[in-house]
């Protein structure tokens, strides 16, 4: 008989937070409350890469290695902006709303993965998160350094610009290319790079569109919205060996 291979268990974490005053009031539910929330395509696309996803709220910081035990894989999702102090910035004019509970815990999360060498996929403002967490920084406000548009008004599936692949990166062989078209929905992106990652996707007006480790199997950020272009063969790939590697290293534990 057979034994049954369980697929990868990948953690998303979630920095989107609706207060009480914004939680809609249905008759018969419960009372509004502060609430996490994330969009489902995070989801959809995991689980189309053969993984199984699970939301991560923040837990306390004695909880973190309890949690990352039973995960095989941290994807870090989009969402509003890192607070700057994380990154010993003062706060730009242009800065939008900041969740600091949910920085700190995304922050220790990853570095507590990225100490175990799990597989982590950072996606837009989690590209920005994995690159502060390695002692990075970031550009607050793009408008003040450019004029492409980095924060489209057309739908999600669109792509809007092209970004540059460095050719021997494993975001190269993954998408087959060196230049891809992407979406775009952000105003910040990294600076400083952190401590053993590398640029390997620039867009035209020179701005970092992805960051790896290359001496792991898997530590890549996308400034893209990968997840809402999953049906893309590009962005299936960049899913497929987030979560491949995932199981391999669950299975080599």
């Amino acid at each position: 008989m057979n034994e049954r291979v369980a697929p990868p268990l990948i953690g998303v974490t979630t920095s989107e937070v609706r207060p009480a005053e914004r939680a809609p009031r249905v008759e018969h539910a419960e009372p509004p409350r502060k609430e996490i929330a994330l969009g489902l395509v995070y989801m959809r696309a995991v689980e189309s890469a053969g993984g199984v996803p699970i939301v991560l709220p923040p837990v306390r910081d004695e909880a973190i290695d309890a949690l990352l035990d039973r995960l095989d894989g941290i994807c870090l999702s989009g969402g509003p902006d890192l607070e700057p102090r994380i990154y010993d910035a003062d706060p730009d004019p242009n800065l939008g709303p900041t969740e600091p509970e949910f920085d700190r815990f995304e922050q220790l999360l990853t570095r507590r993965a990225d100490e175990r060498e799990m597989a982590i996929f950072g996606i837009c403002r989690g590209m920005q998160s994995l690159n502060v967490a390695r002692g990075g920084t970031l550009v607050q406000h793009l408008p003040e350094i450019t004029e492409l548009v980095h924060r489209q008004s057309e739908a999600g599936h669109v792509p809007t610009h092209r970004v540059e692949i460095e050719p021997q990166s494993m975001l190269a062989e993954l998408v087959g290319a060196t230049t891809l078209e992407v979406n775009s929905f952000h105003h910040q992106a990294p600076d400083r790079i952190g401590e053993g990652l590398e640029v390997v996707a620039r867009a035209p007006d020179g701005v970092v569109e992805a960051i790896e480790d290359p001496r792991r199997p898997f530590c890549l950020g996308v400034q893209w919205h990968a997840e809402l272009m999953v049906e893309r063969p590009a962005e299936a790939a960049l899913f497929g060996r987030f979560v491949e590697t995932a199981a391999g290293i669950a299975a080599a534990a």
